[in-house]
């Protein structure tokens, strides 16, 4: 697994550590943009060898990074060179997305732009407008909290399907996340795996059925 595929499976960390410190004067996405530079720091710095838990080593960091938010007394601050880079990200983005017809990976877009993906990511991140959790309610003219998902259900959904992956044959495995994580069509699915693009279909209709119903039980 790739340092970028782990950072990405445990964003739900982030999530459930802003929610310490929701309501506390400090937008929520300034919380999260903190706690994922603690998250990258832990997957950085964390030594399986000792025989610890990532969640374990890596919630201190992440908590540290949002207390530390507070410390400042303000939002993230973004740097002139990040809001260049942001700006290429958006540009490039739109090309590589009319070039192929998809949406590029991170690691696409990092290649083109010459950066580290985790940086392209940031970039990517720093360009999005940010989502209103929110709305107006019409009738009494007051705001409402639009309903959210649970940072710990998508945990629990996740490791949950970590663990059905890697029940499966290494040849499956790969299958799914060629197809899945690293947005491969089943052509070239089929290419890496020497098998040929109607196999791959087949293969991947069975296997999504299995892990479907077993994550349902």
């Amino acid at each position: 697994m790739s340092r970028e595929e782990f950072i990405c499976q445990n964003l739900g960390l982030v999530h459930t550590c802003a929610r310490r410190f929701a309501g506390r004067g400090i937008e929520y996405d300034d919380l999260y943009q903190a706690g994922c530079v603690g998250l990258i720091k832990a997957a950085d710095g964390f030594d399986p060898d000792r025989g610890l838990c990532f969640s374990t080593y890596a919630v201190p960091l992440i908590l540290g990074e949002m207390r530390h938010l507070f410390r400042e007394g303000g939002a993230v601050k973004v740097s002139r060179s990040m809001k260049a880079l942001s700006l290429k990200a958006s540009r490039l983005r739109e090309q590589l997305a009319s070039l192929h017809g998809r949406e590029p990976t991170v690691e696409e877009l990092a290649t083109a732009m010459e950066v580290e993906p985790t940086v392209a990511a940031q970039a990517i991140a720093v360009g999005m407008a940010p989502l209103s959790l929110t709305r107006w309610d019409e009738d009494t003219d007051e705001q409402l909290d639009l309903p959210t998902p649970s940072p710990e259900e998508q945990i629990t959904d996740r490791l949950a399907l970590e663990q059905l992956l890697a029940q499966l044959e290494p040849r499956d495995r790969q299958l799914i996340r060629l197809r899945y994580l690293g947005r491969q069509t089943q052509q070239a699915t089929a290419k890496r795996l020497g098998m040929t693009q109607v196999q791959v279909s087949r293969r991947e209709k069975a296997l999504l059925l299995s892990l479907r119903e077993k994550l349902t039980v």
